[in-house]
């Protein structure tokens, strides 16, 4: 009687939790980068648990349903709380969701593997979630704690490129209760900056809360919309160049990280005094963004070379997109660095790595597998 090999169990696929909406204002920009994701990554290898967090913080299971997440005319995806709620285990070794039923018993939802956290703002792109997900002892896509912190807070990010020696342009910050304290004094301050400034909440992105301030006396308006979304303001001078972005991708030990060609943005509709809130997500017809951007071979390497510098000054890990102002003169100054960019596919990030050889689905399997090959905890 012969005996018949066991049948060969075939290999599970990856679990990945994409972990997006959120608490901060950039909750609308994270529901639609996850339904970007959603529907481009690979499905033959991963299997998906969509996790969304409430405005109030809440954790549900969500839909997996990208149309349901997209902007569109007329509609905003908000993550609300009506799937289970979703807990995950902080002891090493457990990776086991759990979900709560109102009137059940908790039910198990299985092992996942990896975190893709697809959230923008704070409580998820400043260093808390990256937090949380290390006491769990989960690998996840992207920056660790102090690079995500050191990225979401303007102050200090500029305090780090600085003393890295890279280009900045000049600065105020106001902290809280300091304008309400001497207004005169701090207006003088801002004065000595020059006219056009920036006035941003330090910690919040996507253009929330931005303003163009071309006269003194729109300064008090200015910097209360900005406290709308941060007590702590940052007042920057304007720089008078062409806005360009630069993706970086990398992270491996050993490996330096990569950087696309670079893109611009052109803003072509008048009613937008810059790249703001609307002119990036709800009137894609008043601007121009184009890639690979038309400059110099030099500039172009130079740009390059200074978003790579950028991401290892923070030491960024995964993803980041370096926002830079080229002058007139021909001289590069690092606006900012995004550890967790847009990444819808419509968005900078990918469509510059899309002009540089890599897919979007492409993207999303190298950020995950590089999650996977890295370790949590010290590094």
């Amino acid at each position: 009687m012969s005996s018949q090999p066991e049948p060969i169990a075939p290999a599970r696929k990856t679990r990945v939790l994409l972990l997006f909406g959120g608490r901060s204002g950039e909750h609308v920009i994270s529901c639609a980068t996850a339904g970007g994701v959603m529907r481009a990554i690979d499905r033959e290898r991963y299997e998906v648990v969509p996790v969304g967090i409430t405005k109030e913080g809440q954790w549900v299971l969500a839909a997996d349903e990208p149309a349901r997440w997209e902007i569109t005319p007329g509609h905003l995806p908000e993550v609300t709380a009506t799937g289970g709620e979703v807990l995950l285990p902080l002891a090493v070794g457990q990776r086991e969701l759990r979900v709560l039923e109102p009137g059940e018993f908790p039910r198990e939802l299985g092992e996942v593997d990896v975190v893709f956290p697809l959230l923008h703002g704070p409580f998820g792109e400043d260093g808390t979630i990256q937090g949380l997900l290390e006491l769990a002892d989960v690998p996840y896509v992207g920056a660790g704690v102090l690079a995500s912190a050191v990225g979401m807070d303007k102050q200090f990010m500029k305090l780090v490129l600085a003393g890295q020696g890279l280009p900045i342009a000049p600065y105020t910050v106001i902290r809280p209760g300091e304008w309400d304290r001497n207004s005169a004094a701090w207006t003088e301050t801002v004065a000595g900056l020059g006219l056009p400034v920036f006035v941003k909440p330090a910690r919040a992105g996507s253009s929330l809360g931005i303003t163009k301030v071309d006269d003194l006396a729109d300064l008090p308006a200015a910097i209360a919309e900005a406290r709308k979304h941060d007590p702590k303001v940052l007042v920057e001078a304007g720089v008078v160049g062409r806005e360009i972005e630069c993706a970086v991708l990398g992270g491996r030990e050993g490996e330096r990280p990569r950087a696309s060609l670079p893109g611009e943005i052109v803003v072509t509709d008048a009613h937008h005094a810059f790249y703001d809130f609307e002119a990036k997500y709800l009137d894609e017809a008043g601007v121009e963004l184009s890639c690979p951007a038309d400059l110099p071979p030099h500039l172009v390497d130079e740009v390059r070379d200074i978003a790579v510098r950028t991401f290892e000054a923070v030491g960024a890990e995964g993803l980041s997109r370096v926002d830079v102002f080229v002058t007139t003169d021909g001289q590069v100054i690092v606006n900012e660095i995004n550890t967790m960019p847009g990444f819808t596919p419509f968005s900078m990030y990918p469509r510059m790595w899309e002009k540089s050889g890599i897919t979007y689905a492409e993207l999303i399997d190298e950020l995950i597998q590089l999650a996977l090959q890295r370790p949590t905890g010290l590094r």
